[in-house]
């Protein structure tokens, strides 16, 4: 089984040994930056920087679709997308990991579905993250915290809202997202964990909280370096959680993500017409 990780801000190497790179062309246009093939600790696994190596693209730049698609061709079952965040909660601190359960879109990009163009699939999305890596996610993140830290701690779910970026919040927003009951905010995830699904991979965010939003009374007093700072102890945090989690990764899927198209896809494969299913022949490949 192949392991997918997805890269956030301030996590451009995971220290994989092995390492072939994969540039790969998509019907959808061009990935972040190029795919890294190796092993880490013993494990196979496909690695992409999700906004390029030394962080050139914006949120609203990203190509989710060709970042996915590329998963899926280059063999990946099992996603675990790593992710800076701001926290909207009193108790999910810097430096804490949140592991992701649902989701909000606050971007209503149409961009965010592989299908169309005579593809017809509405497929379930009302628990967005894999049971399976949520579970095993958390349970390396509180190993790793409380044996590193002592103080930072794992959350096992969390509510992200998607907001658009790349300004942060208005402290008007922010509130209202607290409001909301959101757990904390990014700028980029949704639209992985929606095309996942929709490509039948199996996909878990492990959000790293490098700041209070702008709700927070000492907001003000945090400064670019401490961000930064931060930023950099979740990137070392991050390499270590790996480390943990891929020797002992279970791929076994009982959440239905890796058949999310057997009750999702509407159009009859015979009227799908032939460029459409050349273009998502990755994901429909089991079903043509």
């Amino acid at each position: 089984m192949i392991t997918g990780i997805i890269g956030g801000s301030g996590l451009y190497d995971i220290g994989l040994t092995e390492v072939e790179e994969i540039d790969i062309k998509t019907p959808f246009g061009q990935p972040s930056d190029t795919f890294r093939r190796g092993k880490l600790e013993g494990q196979e696994v496909i690695f992409l920087a999700r906004h390029g190596q030394g962080h050139k693209l914006l949120p609203h730049e990203l190509n989710h679709r060709a970042n996915i698609w590329a998963m899926k061709k280059l063999g990946v079952e099992s996603i675990v997308s790593m992710s800076a965040v701001g926290s909207l909660r009193e108790d999910m601190v810097p430096l804490d990991f949140v592991i992701v359960d649902q989701y909000v879109d606050h971007l209503r990009r149409q961009d965010l579905t592989f299908y169309g163009d005579g593809a017809i699939a509405h497929i379930s999305l009302a628990d967005p993250a894999c049971a399976s890596l949520q579970k095993q996610a958390y349970k390396a993140a509180d190993q790793l915290l409380t044996s590193e830290t002592g103080t930072a701690k794992a959350h096992s779910k969390g509510t992200y809202i998607n907001m658009q970026g790349p300004a942060f919040s208005t402290k008007a927003e922010s509130k209202l997202y607290r409001q909301w009951g959101m757990d904390i905010i990014g700028m980029t995830n949704f639209g992985e964990a929606k095309l996942a699904r929709e490509a039948e991979i199996c996909y878990v965010t492990v959000a790293m909280v490098t700041d209070y939003d702008c709700w927070h009374p000492e907001h003000d007093a945090v400064t670019i370096e401490e961000v930064i700072d931060n930023l950099n102890k979740n990137a070392n945090h991050a390499k270590n959680f790996l480390k943990k989690l891929l020797p002992n990764l279970n791929h076994n899927c009982t959440h239905g993500c890796r058949h999310a198209l057997k009750t999702g896809l509407m159009s009859p494969l015979e009227m799908i017409p032939d460029a459409t299913k050349e273009k998502l022949a990755p994901i429909l490949k089991k079903y043509l």
